[in-house]
């Protein structure tokens, strides 16, 4: 199953938990800030997600959405 993520950059306060939830190591910091001076968290490689939503499930700030295919 693949999937794929988004992350609202603007509702990120870059906790880092997602980055610490994804197994496959698919999520880091942005180094660019946001509206609130945060380093928001992005996707990268985002090919490779399975759309296993633990990203989305630990995040506080509910920035990030998951589909599947």
């Amino acid at each position: 199953m693949k999937g794929r993520i988004t992350i609202n950059k603007e509702l990120c306060k870059g906790c880092g938990y997602c980055i610490m939830a994804c197994a496959k190591k698919l999520i880091s910091f942005d180094k660019n800030f946001n509206a609130m001076g945060y380093h928001p968290a992005m996707p990268v490689n985002i090919d490779k997600c399975n759309g296993c939503e633990l990203c989305a499930i630990v995040c506080p700030d509910i920035a990030i959405e998951v589909w599947r295919k």
